[in-house]
């Protein structure tokens, strides 16, 4: 008879093979955000780089890119040329892939440090959370991020528990996972801190057992075995974030950079009022995750932190175990505390905070774990149905993502009313992902309208919103401009920031009753801009 255990991985091995399916068929649906095409452009100076010898330097100083790793890009570019897809669709297979990854290494990770039923609620957790899910598929920053810096939680877990001598696997996952954290932003230095505290803890451990030398010699011995993993890491880095290894304070610089708000501040709607990026309250990144994560994710992510933290402190329970614990709350919530505390400028949602949600999901699950083992395990009725009441938890944010397919990203949960609610205080289709549908409803508008253009000229499209997106969905028949004077069509994002115009409406793009984007027949009209009237500063 074969054991719970291995009929939990098996569900596991379906919920992630459901996802692969349900990305494989939808992935083409998404469109380009504010990034994407400056993104595709660093993907190709970087292939530019290597396949010239080194000779072509054109990404080492390309926007503010360069500050970036850009391994995902540069695999993209790679891609574009045997996929039978364009570039922007291989660019979302490919953030696919990465997605998957990232719910693979969370789901081993869980199990690994809490058991079967944990690795299958924090996968089930992470997968239905429309932040990661979205995220995961059009963003070529946090996304990538987030799936390394999970890798990375794995490798310190594994080196904890090996501590002092850690085994080759705990090394190459550390690696790996450094390599790649960092090789995408440099803010996957972050972990160092996170290692403060429970290294601390064995340290402390060893002193007590051995004396000052011993505590000393058990540290060196574990800085020594790490050291192939710290080489092989610079290695990633060199490959996927050249200009960092140019010069050796480069990483330096790069902390430096990021260090300070480095774009001309514009401003975004929070809790109703116009606010200047730089100037956003503290409470910004734990009220958008109170109001982004799906309710049954908060609250076992909840329990799972105050589970942990009373884990950590037992004097009782190994001092590996406790070291892992502390690690793992504080990969989850230091980030979320260092912008309480610092007060960045902060902007588009959470997402520079993604690579936060899948601690917070292996935290839930650990939750999830001891509420079952707690009840009798899974054999026990009375945990069966914990279990079940678990699961039906998951109904709302698959809905939810359904229901607003392929905006996953922009969802917010019931305790900020959903989208319809939220749209009028918080950015929703802040990437502008909804362009995309406009322009093919625009299309087929005209299209069936049997329009087209004045012979010689292209249909002139004012936008507000991404303009690369824009023409880049929109296609070759048609120039897009600021100035909506002498414009045919004016294509809108459905944000505070973008007009309202008293015009023919031809496309609407509707979510929940919530508009993400507007095509409006401007011909013969005369507007002076594609901007609202400034709503008042706060």
């Amino acid at each position: 008879m074969r054991k719970p255990e291995h009929w939990l991985d098996l569900i596991a091995t379906a919920a992630i093979a459901a996802v692969a399916v349900i990305f494989a068929f939808t992935f083409r649906d998404y469109g380009l955000g504010w990034d994407d095409y400056t993104h595709s452009q660093y993907g190709q100076l970087l292939l530019d780089y290597y396949r010239s010898g080194f000779s072509d330097r054109r990404a080492l100083h390309f926007v503010n890119l360069f500050m970036y790793g850009g391994g995902f890009d540069m695999v993209a570019a790679v891609l574009d040329r045997i996929t039978p897809f364009d570039l922007f669709e291989t660019r979302r297979l490919l953030g696919a892939v990465v997605g998957i990854l990232g719910l693979v290494v969370l789901w081993r990770l869980a199990r690994h440090v809490g058991g079967a039923v944990a690795g299958l609620i924090a996968l089930l957790l992470l997968a239905t959370c429309p932040l990661y899910y979205g995220h995961s598929i059009i963003n070529p920053k946090d996304g990538p991020f987030a799936a390394a810096m999970v890798t990375l939680l794995f490798g310190l877990v594994l080196a904890l528990e090996g501590y002092p001598r850690p085994s080759k696997k705990a090394v190459l996952v550390f690696g790996l996972g450094l390599g790649f954290a960092i090789g995408s932003r440099i803010m996957g230095g972050l972990a160092a801190l996170c290692m403060v505290v429970p290294m601390l803890m064995l340290l402390w451990a060893d002193l007590r057992a051995g004396g000052l030398r011993h505590a000393g010699r058990q540290f060196g011995l574990f800085v020594l075995m790490l050291l192939p993993g710290i080489v092989l890491a610079y290695a990633v880095i060199a490959l996927v974030w050249p200009w960092a290894v140019q010069d050796p304070l480069n990483l330096f610089r790069a902390v430096g950079y990021f260090s300070h708000f480095f774009e001309k501040p514009w401003e975004e709607m929070y809790e109703g009022a116009v606010i200047s990026v730089p100037d956003m309250p503290r409470s910004y990144v734990p009220v958008l995750f109170a109001l982004k994560l799906p309710e049954i994710f908060l609250a076992l992510a909840g329990t799972g932190i105050a589970g942990a933290a009373i884990a950590a402190c037992r004097p009782d329970f190994p001092v590996r175990r406790r070291a892992v614990l502390t690690l793992i709350l504080f990969m989850a919530l230091l980030p979320i505390a260092a912008a309480v505390i610092t007060r960045p400028a902060m902007y588009n949602g959470i997402r520079h905070f993604v690579f936060v949600v899948p601690p917070l999901a292996l935290l839930g699950g650990l939750a999830g774990g001891w509420i079952v083992a707690a009840l009798g395990g899974v054999a026990d009725r009375k945990a069966q149905i914990a279990g079940l009441v678990m699961l039906s938890g998951l109904i709302l944010p698959v809905t939810d993502m359904v229901r607003i397919h392929p905006y996953q990203y922009a969802n917010f949960n019931r305790f900020a009313g959903g989208i319809y609610d939220a749209d009028d205080r918080f950015m929703v289709d802040y990437w502008g992902l909804a362009f995309k549908e406009a322009a093919q409803k625009l299309r087929t508008k005209l299209i069936e309208d049997l329009e087209v253009p004045v012979k010689g000229r292209r249909w002139r499209v004012a936008v507000c919103g991404p303009h690369a997106s824009a023409e880049v969905e929109l296609g070759p028949e048609f120039v897009t401009t600021w100035d909506p004077r002498g414009a045919d069509f004016a294509m809108m994002l459905g944000t505070f920031y973008c007009a309202d115009y008293d015009a023919p409406v031809l496309v609407e793009v509707e979510r929940e009753d919530v508009i993400l984007a507007r095509v409006y027949d401007i011909r013969g009209r005369a507007y002076t801009s594609v901007f609202a009237p400034h709503p008042g500063r706060q």
